[in-house]
């Protein structure tokens, strides 16, 4: 039986907090963070909604004590959220023992580069932009604000299910002793390039999205940056540490369909959950909520709802998402969704899905509409990314 591996700090900003406790506040009082555009000049800022960071640049540069115009938003938003993880961790040196970052992203330093894309030849003034497009360049960002100088630090960049890659691979690296302590997550903003980028594919909506609604017309895009502290069991025990909850099992698969789109019966998916599944050890009955990905599109919804039905037999338990109160946060969906995991472990509930209304015509499966206090013992979180790429993790109480 797998022991899982121990999470002592969280940390997070998205549209609905600036923290954690904030974030929890906003998912037990159905306060949603979808809104019009207000911080990005786009000819699409009347077409669609998004979920947005309240706070500017400068207000996060101002923050971190940084020189203004230094960082694109994506180390920014990163840098708050795994600082506030660190924190709750209460980690003093973070050289005291072998300590890894493992940051995922999509859109890296896009919205600077986007910016003075056409100085380029024109002048060298922006060059720290230009180079900051990678999306490597946000996580060294991070790690050298944690002081994570001589240390493992990787991105991962699988589309939306990024983070929830970066969280299995530092629960494997740990179980495999090659590192004590990882801080895993991800963080992306909002840019003109994905904005554009998913306009022309068609999915994004004029209103809040709904997912799992049969009249749903598309996600929201959102911001977020989401870092959770994985620490081994020596040093849990050797520090005394406090335990939110454990990293129980995980699972990565690709359905290898489509460009953008996931097989019609959730294929990848299943496979995702099947690995978990194995790797934590229990049975999908064992399952008390599942927190979907759930990004309110037409192929998406379907997919993963007949990916559940097939998991579970027909008998599939709660299930909401919460991408209709922070919008569709791509490679930061992942470990924001783990937050929201370990919040509902903690707190025994189980989180609207907002907007619900009508049930697909395809099968019979009706979300969590309203809050929900339960004994949550074990909760299992799904992300998919473009190109198929399905990932599965399972947290729960204890080990």
């Amino acid at each position: 039986m797998n022991r899982g591996i121990a999470i002592t700090g969280m940390g997070l900003i998205s549209s609905i907090g600036n923290n954690v406790e904030e974030n929890l506040a906003s998912l037990t009082s159905n306060k949603t963070g979808i809104s019009r555009i207000t911080q990005i000049n786009t000819v699409h800022k009347n077409d669609i909604m998004v979920g947005e960071i309240s706070q500017t640049n400068d207000m996060l540069e101002k923050k971190l004590g940084l020189a203004p115009n230094s960082y694109s938003r994506t180390p920014l938003l990163g840098i708050v959220a795994a600082k506030e993880a660190i924190a709750q961790a209460g980690i003093s040196n973070i050289k005291d023992c072998k300590t890894g970052l493992i940051s995922g992203t999509t859109v890296g330093g896009m919205d600077k580069s986007e910016q003075y894309f056409y100085d380029y030849f024109e002048s060298d003034d922006h060059w720290n932009h230009i180079n900051g497009l990678h999306a490597g360049d946000s996580t060294q960002k991070i790690a050298d604000a944690l002081g994570l100088t001589e240390s493992f630090v990787t991105t991962i960049s699988t589309a939306c299910s990024s983070s929830a890659n970066a969280i299995m691979l530092g629960a494997r690296m740990i179980k495999a002793g090659e590192l004590d302590r990882v801080i895993v997550g991800g963080s992306d903003c909002l840019s003109k390039f994905t904005i554009n980028g998913f306009k022309t594919l068609m999915i994004l909506s004029d209103t809040y999205n709904t997912p799992f609604d049969e009249n749903r017309k598309g996600l929201n895009l959102g911001e977020a940056a989401a870092f959770l502290v994985l620490e081994s069991d020596e040093i849990v025990l050797r520090e005394n540490k406090k335990v939110l909850a454990y990293v129980k099992g995980y699972g990565n698969a690709n359905d290898a369909f489509h460009q953008t789109a996931s097989s019609e019966n959730g294929d990848g998916a299943v496979l995702a959950m099947e690995k978990a599944f194995q790797t934590a050890g229990i049975e999908p009955s064992d399952i008390d909520y599942i927190n979907a990905h759930g990004t309110a599109t037409p192929n998406n919804d379907l997919s993963e709802g007949r990916s559940l039905i097939r998991i579970f037999n027909g008998n599939v338990p709660e299930f909401s998402s919460t991408k209709a109160f922070t919008g569709h946060t791509l490679a930061a969906a992942g470990s924001v969704e783990a937050i929201y995991s370990v919040l509902a472990l903690q707190n025994n509930i189980i989180y609207p899905n907002l907007g619900f209304k009508t049930p697909m015509s395809e099968f019979d499966l009706v979300p969590e509409t309203i809050l929900k206090h339960k004994e949550i013992n074990t909760v299992l979180s799904n992300s998919f990314g473009f190109g198929g790429n399905c990932s599965t993790l399972i947290f729960t109480k204890e080990a």
